[in-house]
């Protein structure tokens, strides 16, 4: 789908190619395409696995389930659902987002969506375990973390009270 947002990317992709080009020259340009494109190549499986998935979620989750767990009727315990399922998701950007995608078309609102990418963003249990307490002081992480932790529910409910007021579409 050729749209706004795809337009403004490809002349950016344009223009930052070219000030490489001119400035580094042709062969860093090179160098720097045949990079990216292996990460491309690297990523997109990823991506594509994680389009399937959110698409397999609408079919196989109980819609009923899923509104009763994370929909707009759920309160705040299904913001706290949403929050820890984000913050214990193990992987990336492209599994999170399409999982959250997943959610959303089976049934759970958008502000359960809001708190399950923020819980991912801000709470991440494995980069909280792996990183942060290999390198900080246990009470910092411990203190980071309670800080934190009401601030996806806080959002979600955000989201909930724009949606009531029809600012924000469900």
């Amino acid at each position: 789908m050729i749209d706004g947002g795809l337009i403004t990317l490809f002349i950016i992709l344009l223009l930052s190619g070219g000030a490489v080009w001119i400035k580094f020259g042709p062969d860093v340009f090179w160098q720097t395409l045949l990079a990216d494109l292996g990460f491309v190549a690297v990523l997109l499986p990823k991506v594509a696995g994680g389009v399937v998935l959110a698409v397999a979620l609408g079919y196989v989750l109980p819609r009923e389930r899923i509104m009763a767990l994370a929909g707009p009727e759920s309160g705040v315990t299904g913001l706290a659902v949403a929050m820890l399922a984000g913050a214990i998701f193990p992987g990336g950007p492209a599994v999170t987002f399409s999982l959250t995608a997943g959610l959303l078309a089976s049934g759970a609102d958008l502000a359960a969506g809001v708190a399950m990418v923020s819980g991912w963003v801000l709470l991440s249990a494995n980069r909280t375990l792996i990183w942060e307490l290999s390198f900080l002081p246990a009470h910092f992480v411990l203190v980071r973390v309670l800080l934190t932790l009401p601030i996806p529910i806080l959002l979600g409910l955000a989201v909930r009270h724009l949606a009531r007021r029809g600012v924000a579409a469900e």
